[in-house]
């Protein structure tokens, strides 16, 4: 069952393309690296498949509901999402806390699951302990584990994160792929993950969209399946 896809999409930046002739197809219920030297417009890639911008031709598509039926619950961390300022007032419970509201009004009261759920986050990401610190005062890894853990105390359909690993040592890299490997086996999550540590990500995905440089000095798209669509270096 399709998630998301995209038919001969263009998009670039000024009048200059840096995506030309994009097909990609993104299933429900699997692991999906986009790998690729910098510059290949992958951050770019992402945002057409989210709705953030609009491709000049082509189209996007992405599904209005999850498996259960329900409305789609998105959960996206960007690239550099850890820098905050260091005056930002929020505790890093209450912050995690607030991606459940993802799942009803603002304006309801939290519930015990919703506690729950915000600590279980934080627990797979080890930031437990952190959970009333002010976030300005955390390093720039800890913001990064924070930001993940609000997303996935979303219980979110999708996941997609845009170089999540930054900061993480090696060992903290393996567990967070397989806490994301968990998410799809044992929750029927689908993530799709930027990335650039592809030799250690390898064993726990499905599969993997790459950005190749071709002779003529543009990029191409190689996947184990259907993903082809020629590419030229982001502004």
């Amino acid at each position: 069952m399709q998630l998301a896809t995209m038919r001969e999409v263009m998009f670039g930046y000024a009048d200059v393309p840096c995506l030309e002739d994009v097909t990609v197809d993104i299933r429900f219920g699997e692991f999906v690296a986009v790998t690729g030297p910098n510059g290949a417009a992958k951050t770019t890639l992402l945002k057409l498949m989210l709705g953030l911008l609009r491709p000049w031709s082509g189209e996007v598509r992405l599904a209005a509901k999850g498996t259960d039926g329900r409305k789609l619950v998105v959960g996206y961390v960007p690239q550099q999402i850890a820098a905050f300022n260091s005056g930002f007032p929020s505790k890093v419970l209450e912050f995690v806390l607030s991606g459940r509201f993802a799942q009803g009004s603002w304006l309801r009261r939290l519930r015990a699951e919703d506690r729950e759920q915000a600590e279980r986050a934080l627990r797979q990401v080890g930031m437990w302990e952190w959970r009333n610190r002010r976030i300005g005062e955390l390093s720039g890894g800890q913001k990064q584990r924070i930001c993940i853990a609000r997303v996935l105390a979303m219980e979110p359909d999708l996941l997609v994160l845009d170089e999540p690993t930054t900061g993480m040592d090696k060992d903290s890299r393996l567990g967070f792929y397989e806490l994301m490997s968990r998410q799809v086996r044992e929750h029927g999550r689908t993530v799709v993950m930027v990335t650039h540590g592809l030799a250690e990500a390898a064993p726990y995905l499905d599969r993997v969209i790459e950005l190749r440089r071709k002779e003529d000095g543009g990029w191409k798209c190689c996947t184990t399946t259907s993903c082809r669509g020629h590419f030229s270096p982001a502004l």
